[in-house]
């Protein structure tokens, strides 16, 4: 199992100290560099701010919303990158959620499957460069012939050559249809809660995708990337210190993240095994009561979503994951020593 450096999305302002935490992800061995967006700061231009100073780690987005940009747009970006970075991209992206799709991007959500086929076909055309690009599908038909066309748009081919046409595509995906989706038509997968507990969840969704007429990859040659907080603790007292500080995101993504009628995070704790839980915990969320709503957040979970603990808890806790059948584990590191230390112990 190989080991990434989950970056995030930006809070209110630029993070501090990220040049020094890429710089030792580069030197202790990492495998890759990830970084994700929301509705404030992208996934491209810090990969190409930092990727500018590595030379080996992969440099991959976790996830690119695919509302925010058209598909070719999306191809652009990616070819622009790995030409820059010398073929080390990994084009990680997903559909988001009606809320940001349709209220920051102005967009429709419907049918997020279809789209998320459309948009992966795309792309490879453009990388493929085999021929202009064309799609007849309704969701991003190329050339565009619908109201208010003027009739002169005109297949195209990619002006610059890409470096790969096969830059690996990553998807982020929750949901039994859509996992099964990105088994079939995906290099990869990056979901969102997927912990050593819930991994038999998902199972049966993968084999599924797999085993479709035309799959792209086998269960072996398909890699998963999960994303966990992973820190390694001296005490009994700093270990319940970090784990009740992880509480507030899983209380936001639970309960605060989409709406009432359509939380896709919410529905995968649900699937966990915390039903009862959820609700209380959205309900209070969304009544402005966030405290109130941390605090329901059970230990047991959190402990299951990250690894917390001393050395030796670290090291089975990963072994753990690896089983599980995790390829890349995305870590989020606050220092550049505590990258050099995860490095070391997992050595």
């Amino acid at each position: 199992m190989k080991l990434g450096l989950q970056l995030g999305y930006w809070g209110a302002q630029p993070p501090t100290g990220v040049a020094e935490l890429v710089a030792a992800a580069e030197e202790s061995g990492f495998d890759s560099v990830f970084t994700a967006e929301a509705w404030g700061s992208d996934a491209f231009t810090p990969l190409a701010w930092w990727g500018r100073e590595t030379s080996r780690v992969r440099l991959g987005t976790s996830i690119v919303q695919m509302s925010g940009r058209s598909p070719a747009s999306i191809a652009m970006h990616a070819l622009t990158l790995d030409h820059l970075s010398g073929g080390r991209v990994v084009l990680g992206m997903g559909v988001s959620g009606p809320q940001v799709v349709e209220g920051w991007y102005g967009e429709p959500f419907s049918k997020p499957l279809a789209r998320t086929r459309e948009v992966v076909e795309i792309v490879r055309k453009v990388l493929a460069r085999e021929a202009p690009v064309t799609n007849d599908g309704p969701h991003y038909p190329l050339p565009y012939a619908g109201e208010g066309a003027t009739g002169l748009g005109k297949p195209l081919k990619p002006i610059v050559h890409p470096l790969r046409a096969d830059i690996p595509i990553w998807l982020g995906a929750e949901g039994p249809k859509n996992v099964a989706q990105t088994a079939e038509i995906a290099d990869g997968w990056i979901p969102l809660f997927y912990t050593p507990k819930s991994a038999g969840m998902y199972q049966p969704w993968l084999d599924e995708g797999f085993a479709r007429p035309g799959a792209r990859r086998t269960r072996q040659d398909f890699e998963i990337a999960a994303t966990c907080h992973l820190q390694v603790t001296s005490s009994e007292e700093e270990r319940r210190g970090v784990i009740n500080a992880l509480k507030p995101s899983i209380a936001l993504y639970m309960g605060g993240m989409g709406a009432k009628e359509q939380n896709f995070h919410k529905n995968v704790f649900d699937r966990m095994g915390y039903a009862t839980v959820t609700e209380q915990v959205q309900e209070l969320f969304l009544a402005g009561e966030r405290q109130k709503a941390t605090a329901l957040i059970p230990d047991d979970l959190v402990e299951d979503m990250h690894i917390v603990g001393d050395r030796a808890e670290v090291k089975e806790r990963v072994a753990r994951w690896e089983e599980t059948g995790v390829t890349t584990l995305l870590l989020t590191c606050r220092s550049a020593d505590e990258v050099r230390q995860v490095a070391e112990i997992l050595d």
